[in-house]
């Protein structure tokens, strides 16, 4: 199976006061920088979904995608770009997974084992820490873009959980310990939250 990756940053970030979150810095650099980091060694390319001008993230060298459906239409909409930057740009990849682009922590084995998931019979495979679903970090079959398609654009679909009810999905379960992986920033505070966090695994790993 091979898979690329689409890290999810479209969205207008009202809660964090606009602008681009993926952008704000957390130790020192951009959030973005440290989800690539994360992110680009699990699948073989990697793409920014983010709509505007590209060039504000010229230097983390990503194809940046924009959404193809208009008027903010939520992660399913970055999700279906990157479904159909895949389809176009890196045909060998019969999937694609996605990233939050507010999540700077995500696990580095996340890919590994929704694949895991998806080779024990499920259609569709999606993260889970302490009993909640994570549903915009998931595993998608390129194949799956027409149908993704007619529900965003046609159904009017915008969460990704209602659409993910249509098909045999795996919650594949990650542990919140030392931190939540999938701890994302959506208020100005969180971004305090996030330091202490990274602490937290920096002292974790030291301690071996």
């Amino acid at each position: 199976m091979r898979i690329a990756g689409i890290v999810l940053a479209g969205g207008q970030s009202r809660r964090m006061g606009g602008g681009d979150k993926c952008l704000r810095l957390l130790r020192s650099k951009p959030i973005l920088a440290h989800i690539v980091a994360r992110a680009a060694p699990q699948v073989v390319a990697l793409a920014l979904n983010a709509n505007g001008a590209a060039s504000r993230f010229a230097g983390f060298g990503l194809p940046v995608v924009g959404d193809s459906v208009p008027d903010f239409a939520g992660p399913l909409a970055g999700i279906l770009a990157g479904l159909d930057w895949a389809a176009a740009l890196q045909p060998a990849c019969s999937h694609v997974a996605s990233f939050a682009g507010d999540a700077p922590f995500l696990p580095p084995d996340l890919v590994a084992r929704l694949a895991q998931a998806l080779a024990a019979g499920h259609e569709l495979a999606a993260a889970r820490s302490e009993g909640q679903a994570h549903p915009v970090f998931g595993l998608w079959p390129v194949a799956l873009r027409g149908d993704l398609r007619r529900a965003v654009t046609q159904e009017g679909v915008r969460k990704v959980d209602r659409w993910t009810a249509c098909y045999r999905l795996a919650l594949v379960d990650f542990p919140a310990i030392p931190v939540d992986p999938f701890f994302n920033l959506n208020h100005p505070e969180d971004l305090a939250e996030a330091e202490r966090l990274a602490e937290t695994l920096e002292a974790s790993f030291a301690g071996g």
